[in-house]
């Protein structure tokens, strides 16, 4: 990579987007402020005095059909679809300001973000980005689930499903370092099945779901409309992932092995991985060589690197 793309971004100007969010039904307004070097992703309630809440593993909250955040008993809602995106397009520093508790579904990818910081474009800032390099194997299991992250060059992700039909069994693999998030991941939607929607209303979820926001799936197949990609609904997992993993605080530099995980497991292991001080260390990249020669003459002043 060139030397640039090693250092932080945020967003060149305010974003704005409305809408409604997918299990509250609520309206809200959400804009994306350009941020200093340094601060991270932050959430504001700009209904609660502007209360915040960075985008940190030690704040999650409950996390089952969306990833939700919480401190001092406020709560910011489905935050995985815009966190995906910022990760996937090298976006460090940002304050996400929104007027309610859960962010807008739009079309139910994070395509709409991808579009935006095209169009309105993304800042280069002075500082160096801190990559979470993984030194060590972590893993979480439960039954036939299972997610795992070990060392590895890059950011890549292997990640399988099996849901009843007609969406079987679909596997993916991709890797961030190649920057084709825009064109292989951000546009997968999220999905559901409709014989599970009263079900999941009685809940409390899903109330601001339409055929715009969602792959609404049936037993005879998908009931509105083309899918983006044959293999959509893994796609749309590993989208989430990348989301949720935003949570560690910093990109990641390692391979992440999921089959059959969800929110919650996806989150438990940046939980776990964040309590291991020993299974990760940050670092810089770029300037290669000259971190060659002064690590070759700490050792021997005398050696010169080729």
């Amino acid at each position: 990579m060139a030397d640039v793309l090693h250092l932080e971004q945020t967003v060149s100007t305010e974003i704005e987007f409305t809408g409604v969010g997918l299990h509250s039904g609520a309206p809200v307004r959400m804009r994306l402020l350009p941020a200093p070097a340094g601060s991270g992703i932050v959430f504001r309630r700009s209904d609660l005095d502007n209360f915040e809440i960075p985008a940190t593993g030690r704040n999650v909250a409950k996390v089952s059909y969306a990833t939700s955040l919480m401190r001092q008993g406020v709560l910011i809602s489905t935050t995985e679809h815009l966190l995906s995106a910022l990760i996937g397009m090298g976006v460090d520093n940002v304050v996400v300001e929104l007027d309610n508790l859960e962010l807008p579904i739009l079309d139910g990818s994070a395509l709409p973000y991808v579009q935006a910081f095209r169009r309105m474009g993304l800042k280069t800032q002075r500082r160096r980005r801190e990559y979470l390099r993984v030194r060590k194997a972590v893993e979480v299991r439960e039954g036939d689930k299972f997610i795992g992250l070990y060392p590895g060059e890059g950011y890549s992700i292997s990640y399988k499903i099996d849901f009843p039909a007609p969406i079987g069994a679909q596997g993916f693999v991709t890797d961030l370092a190649a920057r084709r998030y825009d064109r292989e991941i951000a546009p997968a939607r999220t999905f559901g099945f409709k014989e599970d929607e009263q079900k999941l209303r009685d809940m409390g979820l899903i109330r601001g779901v339409s055929e715009e926001s969602a792959i609404i799936l049936t037993r005879d197949g998908v009931q509105n409309g083309a899918l983006r990609f044959s293999d959509e609904f893994v796609r749309h997992k590993v989208l989430d992932l990348i989301g949720d993993l935003a949570l560690a605080g910093h990109h990641i530099l390692g391979h992440v092995v999921a089959e059959r995980a969800g929110h919650a497991m996806h989150t438990a292991l940046v939980s776990r991985l964040l309590k291991d001080r020993s299974a990760w260390e940050l670092v810089t990249l770029g300037h290669e060589k000259q971190k060659k020669a002064r690590a070759v003459a700490a050792a021997d002043p005398r050696l010169v690197p080729a």
